[in-house]
């Protein structure tokens, strides 16, 4: 693939990664939007409907993880790279999905920015901003033979 074409494409799927973060409050339901937004030190802890948020964040999740998937891929083109990827987005959800939901539900009014954190890698494509420097600093460095 040219890589003109390359850009191009990269550039419309973090299009589309920027409009899931616009659009968060219509398409999924999180009651920590607002509770996180605001001064969350003072508020008291939103009501929430545990399974809702759970499916909720599988959503999302998934809709980030396909779509920096398919930025990974079309950066790299590389199969081994994309099953890799694949595999680190789901042990990362199984670990920080489990995480989340027990800090919400024992130690929230504590430890807030733990929590904040653990959110944030859910339901924000960071993965995709780390493993892009990562992998192309990795084939930079295969190309040189350093």
């Amino acid at each position: 693939m040219k890589k003109i074409w390359k850009y191009i494409i990269v550039g419309f799927l973090f299009g589309i990664l920027v409009l899931i973060r616009a659009f968060e409050n219509e398409l999924f339901y999180d009651p920590f939007l607002n509770f996180f937004r605001h001064d969350y030190l003072q508020a008291n802890i939103p009501d929430y409907n545990a399974w809702l948020l759970f499916v909720n964040h599988i959503f999302r999740y998934g809709l980030n993880m396909l779509i920096s998937l398919a930025i990974i891929y079309v950066a790299f083109e590389n199969k081994h790279v994309l099953k890799l990827c694949t595999g680190l987005y789901v042990v990362a959800f199984v670990i920080l999905v489990a995480m989340y939901f027990y800090f919400i539900q024992h130690n929230l009014s504590e430890d807030y920015l733990l929590t904040f954190y653990i959110r944030r890698f859910l339901i924000q494509p960071l993965f995709v901003l780390i493993l892009l420097p990562a992998f192309y600093y990795q084939r930079k460095i295969k190309n040189e033979g350093v």
